[in-house]
């Protein structure tokens, strides 16, 4: 799947490709299977029941609230993780905040679309990317026995967003600009932006970008607020003139350009 962004600076007129993708997505482990989902009008939430949010430790109490919408975009797989194909012992992805795990997995087949060997292609590749808040070392802070056996500073490293794009240049062997960005909701779009000007400067030949959000855990809900930006209902309307809010997912998504 290909296409091609156009730039012009007002007097060359310059073309950026989009020469590979790759993403994952509620319902969706492929960018085939999200487009099939797209043009088939399909809604990827997931609804939850009583027992499925009481085993995953919800309280009681706050699935007796009317507020309470018992959905969300749940990314299948997210726990999963090979970690000896990227060169990590289970010890080491098991600490690893798991948005960067999911990413690092896309920008590989990110670059294998385009047809791409990170490892021989030895021209600067840029990574511009972000990740959401990490909800992950929660966990993690409940198991103080397993941050013994790897120490504070290889726990904070394998959690801070400012890793994620240098843990892909590292892992990926690529050479160029690694840049971590946070814009909040339009972090992948920004990623996008910088990458194209990373292109169009001569900074990289190419470049992935793109970005990450998986919130933990993912079997819960949220509680309703009038005038907030959650859906009263757990259903996201886009451009609909009965929308009322959107609704939590998670997901990943990086281009190759």
């Amino acid at each position: 799947m290909k296409s091609s962004l156009n730039i012009d600076d007002g007097q060359t007129g310059l073309e950026i490709a989009i020469i590979g993708m790759a993403g994952r997505f509620p319902g969706a482990n492929d960018i085939e299977q999200f487009w099939r989902n797209l043009r088939d009008g399909v809604e990827a939430i997931t609804c939850f029941t009583d027992e499925e949010l009481l085993a995953a430790g919800v309280d009681a109490n706050i699935l007796n609230d009317p507020s309470y919408v018992k959905a969300r975009g749940v990314l299948e797989g997210a726990e999963l993780f090979d970690a000896s194909f990227f060169g990590y012992s289970p010890r080491e992805a098991e600490i690893i905040d798991p948005q960067q795990r999911v990413f690092l997995e896309c920008a590989w087949q990110a670059l294998e679309t385009a047809g791409y060997d990170s490892a021989a292609y030895r021209k600067p590749v840029g990574v511009y990317a972000g990740v959401g808040m990490n909800t992950y070392a929660f966990n993690l802070l409940s198991h103080p026995e397993l941050i013994q056996t790897i120490g504070n500073f290889q726990v904070m490293t394998s959690n801070d967003k400012d890793y994620l794009p240098t843990r892909v240049s590292y892992k990926l062997n690529l050479i160029g600009p690694s840049v971590n960005i946070q814009t909040a909701c339009s972090t992948s779009l920004v990623a996008v932006h910088f990458a194209c000007q990373g292109l169009l400067s001569g900074e990289c030949e190419m470049a992935l970008a793109g970005g990450v959000s998986v919130a933990f855990p993912q079997t819960a809900g949220y509680v309703y607020q009038p005038e907030g930006i959650a859906s009263p209902d757990g259903h996201c309307r886009t451009f609909d003139a009965a929308a009322q809010g959107t609704i939590g997912g998670s997901g990943a998504g990086v281009v190759v350009t």
